[in-house]
């Protein structure tokens, strides 16, 4: 009998335990006579982190479960201020892997990830900047503390902005807009605040930079990303493909959108509507839905059912949504539990099926990592992490009718929403490198980049008559942007990767299956593109990637709409 998540027990991490483990380990590793001394010495090391870790783990989810909780708040503080100290000692470690006498042989039983992520550390931290790492978190919590706790009136009664957006889906277009309308109302009324932290935040990320030489925040970000086989530059060229392979095909595709509501300008509310009779819902209700994928799972392959029943035995989800509870969605693992969660909320779209599909292929691949991979690399750098959850998207199309009455029309309408997603991601990306390259902005200034960038990816959108978000400030409830900058490119460039095991999927399902967990298995132990050319599929990176995509992408679509 699996213990259930919510008595998992916690207790706070102990700094001093850490500082004996490092001073331990730097000793052993001193007086190492095979490289096998090191690999203990390196396991025993491990071990402490994984318990601190876990338990910081525990503290970050019970918090955003309900962040009013006075105690947990206490602990994510707590957090807050000693997770740079953790970063301080994991430094102290890399240095010494790196100048190893033992290296050339570290280098042949280690992941070949592991050096280059030693590299990413160091280049990403001094002791100089623990402090502004403190602040830095303590400003992430108080943004997440303030959305969390956003609510505003949606028909007589006060709802989050999480639970609102739900009905940007719905096929009554005045119903979608007074949805916009009360989003507007609840971003305006904290607007301040929200420019006040993201001010605050660019101003603390580019102190750090330069206290470690870098011109601005782009670069040190990009280290912190643990990007280790593609740069700023690579990453330009992808959105430059997205403008000019992409925008075009999905310009047109809103056309068509827009003359099957019935539109001549499509705005911000009619954005997540793909037909005329608004998108399909699940006629599952929340508890329905995790019972529908319980089946799925147990059909899609019994290694994958075996692993969903487990997470159903441990009440492994949280998909309610409610006052106090953070937004969003994510997958989060207690590692010394070899336990994932998975955290959501529902709101009655499809996208409750698909935060479902989607944080399970996170959560799969995590507990694969338990068996096969090396806790330091774990599932890999955030877009490898990305393929497992979208790809799973793709792979659950076989068992949509447990959630759908219309199958085929979800399939057009997910496809679609993933297919313009790409123009979004772009810009939230570019967005980030206009602001960090420029951290003297102003709140107006900022906004007014975002609304050019919005006319260059997403020139078929119009925010006109919503007076505050047309002022340029959807950006404002992106949370990456305030807690993990840089980190919305890797979507897009998953999302590439999963449109080929779409495709894979359609000629020889087993095969792609199988592809695809062999994929998730090997987790972090190589680079992104090497993980791409390893399961038999193109980087998106290629010359000419995103024309196929598109051309594939178009193919499926316009036959499921047949």
């Amino acid at each position: 009998m699996r213990t259930k998540v919510k008595d998992l027990p916690y207790v706070r991490a102990d700094v001093k335990a850490l500082e004996t483990a490092i001073a331990e380990f730097v000793e052993a590793e001193k007086n190492a006579k095979t490289v096998d001394d090191v690999l203990v010495a390196r396991k025993k090391w491990l071990e402490a982190v994984e318990e601190a870790t876990t338990n910081a783990s525990i503290a970050m989810s019970r918090y955003t479960l309900d962040t009013r909780d006075e105690f947990y708040l206490g602990e994510q503080n707590f957090y807050d201020e000693v997770s740079p100290l953790l970063g301080e000692l994991m430094t102290k470690y890399a240095k010494i892997m790196m100048e190893s006498k033992f290296r050339p042989e570290l280098e042949k039983v280690l992941p070949e990830t592991i050096y280059p992520m030693y590299e990413c550390q160091i280049k990403s931290f001094s002791p100089e900047i623990i402090p502004d790492m403190q602040e830095e978190n303590a400003l992430t919590t108080k943004y997440s503390q303030l959305m969390s706790q956003l609510t505003t009136e949606w028909r007589g009664e006060k709802k989050t902005i999480s639970y609102i957006r739900g009905f940007l889906e719905d096929k009554d277009r005045e119903v979608r807009k007074a949805a916009a309308e009360a989003i507007d109302r609840a971003l305006e009324s904290v607007g301040d605040q929200l420019d006040g932290i993201y001010d605050d935040l660019v101003k603390v990320r580019t102190r750090m930079a330069r206290k470690l030489g870098y011109d601005n925040y782009i670069k040190m970000g990009y280290y912190r990303m643990g990007r280790i086989d593609y740069n700023e530059e690579m990453v330009k060229v992808f959105r430059d493909n997205v403008k000019t392979s992409l925008v075009p095909v999905i310009t047109k595709m809103k056309r068509r959108v827009a003359d099957a509501l019935g539109i001549d300008q499509m705005r911000f509310y009619d954005n997540d509507v793909i037909e005329g009779d608004g998108n399909p819902r699940p006629y599952p209700d929340e508890q329905g839905i995790l019972l529908a994928a319980k089946e799925m799972y147990r059909e899609m392959h019994p290694e994958i059912g075996d692993f969903m029943d487990s997470m159903m035995e441990a009440e492994a989800f949280d998909v309610t949504a409610r006052d106090g509870k953070s937004g969003g969605g994510y997958c989060t693992t207690f590692d010394k539990f070899r336990q994932p969660f998975i955290f959501a909320n529902f709101n009655g779209s499809s996208g409750d099926v698909d935060v479902v599909t989607h944080e399970f292929g996170h959560a799969l691949a995590m507990n694969y990592v338990f068996d096969h991979g090396d806790p330091e690399v774990a599932i890999g750098s955030s877009e490898t992490a990305e393929t497992h959850s979208m790809s799973m998207e793709f792979f659950s199309w076989k068992f949509m009718d447990k959630f759908f009455k219309d199958v085929e029309r979800y399939h057009y309408t997910h496809l679609s929403g993933a297919l313009t997603f790409i123009p979004y991601g772009v810009i939230v990306d570019e967005f980030q490198h206009i602001v960090y390259g420029n951290p003297d902005m102003t709140p107006a200034e900022r906004n007014q980049a975002y609304l050019e960038l919005e006319k260059k990816y997403r020139p078929y959108l119009d925010f006109g008559d919503l007076d505050y978000l047309g002022k340029g400030t959807r950006w404002q409830f992106q949370s990456h942007i305030y807690e993990s900058p840089f980190y919305y490119i890797d979507y897009c460039l998953a999302q590439v990767v999963a449109f080929e095991f779409l495709a894979e999927s359609i000629k020889d399902y087993d095969k792609a299956l199988e592809s695809y967990m062999e994929h998730c298995k090997r987790g972090g132990k190589y680079a992104f593109n090497k993980l791409v050319s390893l399961a038999g599929l193109r980087s998106p990176f290629e010359d000419g990637a995103l024309d196929d995509v598109a051309k594939v992408v178009g193919d499926i679509i316009n036959k499921v709409r047949k």
